[in-house]
């Protein structure tokens, strides 16, 4: 009977931080779809994959010819 009630504790608490983790999102959705954007506006350049010509003509592309 003690390991039931263990048990049924601890998925009341389990349950109790999933809902307060969904009423957070809900609360600040704007605010994280803010944040979203503003990495979508960020991270296209650094994650943009370079070929090996792309890389070479950017490393010569300040030298006059």
């Amino acid at each position: 009977m003690k390991k039931l009630i263990c048990a049924l504790a601890k998925l009341v608490a389990a349950l109790a931080v999933v809902s307060a983790l969904l009423y957070a999102a809900v609360l600040y959705w704007d605010k994280i779809m803010a944040v979203v954007a503003k990495l979508k506006t960020m991270l296209p350049d650094a994650l943009k994959v370079r070929t090996e010509d792309d890389a070479e003509a950017e490393d010569y592309a300040d030298w006059e010819l």
